[in-house]
């Protein structure tokens, strides 16, 4: 058991709705952690005697909050950042695919789970919804890891069966029989899930997704991630190979795709019964901004896609995204959104990269809040982390000023410490 101190922040509902304050700020405030859980919080004052004499870490001028949930990123892509491409299908044929065959490597495979965890944790992300590769031994490796250090994530072994090197191509039925064997190894092991993971249409035959669609019928506790309307040439490219579709959505759509449980990689250029389609089905996008930026996809519409009533996650997209800082990637969202004309708030990015995300994964009783009895996944934020970030936090006069500051300027150096499940990481 043991206590940490500061100033206690977390949303608690999506400030899209309109609550003036849609968040619980404590500035003086305590947690008590208890076996990877919140046992009490509150204001300090108000700690209950049983508590007093528990060891402290004090972080008085910092704020502490839930950590970073990921829901969008490449395992295999740890390394790749920074990699030139002319477009995403360049750039994936380039570097991605080359690089993603090494993960036949057992030792390969472990040795980058360790990394990827690590600079995770580095950047204060404590879970996440990732993709592997076609090797079961690298989906393997980055479970062991998770377990290890009792991380919620969640990830699966992608699927491919066309449009990639020999190496990194399976079959339909290779596909569901090794994701089959993977769900009944480690979904739901300790804070583990598995999500049915289909890279895009562009890589899989109708065979496939209606793989990918059976699998996910058939395991109701899994989650289903994959790519959408990313990129022109990836839409043109889809719409040859399923001219019976009524437009990209709909190959998911045809073989049971789409869902509570189901997040869309970008969505940058949905048309409005897309959109509709979506909200019907309960769907989710996951906005990607630093990748969108550096591949030059195109702006994703935040707003329009709320009043579409689309759920929104938030996602780095290592390695097509430029930083595992969840801190660069709201700065890149709200940049994006001034670019589309639909401004965002320091709020809006912040629920959303912490309950917002937990929500849209159907994990907020776990994640993404101070609650006592959710996992004490907790990030410590210094506002005044650099000497310009000192500077610039003497004129914050809100708690939106000090967020919208660490969002704009901030990233791993602003991280002070990272708890996974009450453990402290650095």
């Amino acid at each position: 058991m043991q206590i940490i101190s500061g100033q206690l922040l977390e949303f608690t509902s999506d400030p899209n709705l309109g609550e003036e304050e849609p968040y619980t700020h404590i500035t003086k405030g305590a947690l008590v952690m208890n076996e990877g859980r919140i046992l009490w919080r509150g204001n300090s004052v108000d700690l209950p005697a049983e508590y007093k004499s528990l060891p402290v870490e004090s972080y008085p001028d910092c704020l502490i909050m839930p950590g970073f949930i990921d829901a969008h990123l490449h395992f295999p892509q740890y390394r790749m950042i920074a990699a030139f491409g002319k477009d995403l299908l360049d750039w994936l044929n380039r570097y991605t695919f080359i690089e993603e065959q090494r993960y036949g490597d057992e030792e390969i495979a472990a040795a980058a789970a360790t990394f990827f965890l690590d600079e995770l944790a580095r950047n204060g992300t404590t879970s996440c919804l990732a993709f592997s590769t076609i090797h079961p031994v690298a989906l393997d490796a980055l479970f062991s890891e998770a377990e290890k250090r009792n991380m919620a994530l969640i990830s699966g072994k992608t699927m491919m069966d066309r449009n990639a090197p020999k190496g990194l191509m399976d079959t339909a039925t290779s596909a569901y029989d090794d994701s089959k064997a993977l769900i009944a190894k480690w979904a739901n092991k300790g804070r583990l899930g598995y999500a049915v993971s289909p890279r895009f249409a562009v890589t899989s035959t109708p065979a496939q997704l209606e793989a990918a669609g059976a699998l996910f019928k058939e395991h109701p506790d899994t989650w289903m991630q994959t790519h959408l309307s990313e990129n022109h040439a990836e839409i043109a490219s889809v719409a040859k190979d399923f001219p019976d579709a009524k437009d990209y959505t709909d190959v998911y759509d045809q073989v049971g795709l789409l869902g509570e449980k189901a997040l869309f990689a970008h969505g940058i250029h949905l048309s409005e019964r897309e959109l509709a389609r979506l909200s019907e089905s309960g769907s989710a996008i996951a906005h990607c901004p630093t990748s969108n930026n550096f591949l030059g996809s195109g702006l994703f519409k935040y707003q329009a896609t709320h009043k579409a009533n689309v759920k929104i996650a938030f996602g780095s997209d290592i390695g097509g995204g430029t930083s595992y800082s969840m801190l660069e990637t709201m700065r890149d969202a709200y940049i994006v959104s001034q670019l589309a004309g639909e401004r965002i708030s320091a709020f809006d990015a912040f629920y959303g990269s912490t309950l917002g995300n937990a929500r849209v994964l159907g994990l907020d009783k776990q994640l993404g809040t101070l609650n006592t009895g959710s996992y004490a996944d907790i990030i410590v934020l210094d506002p005044q982390a650099t000497p310009i970030m000192k500077e610039r936090h003497a004129l914050s006069q809100s708690i939106h000023d000090v967020l919208f500051a660490l969002m704009i300027m901030g990233d791993d150096r602003a991280i002070k410490q990272t708890y996974i499940a009450g453990k402290p990481q650095k």
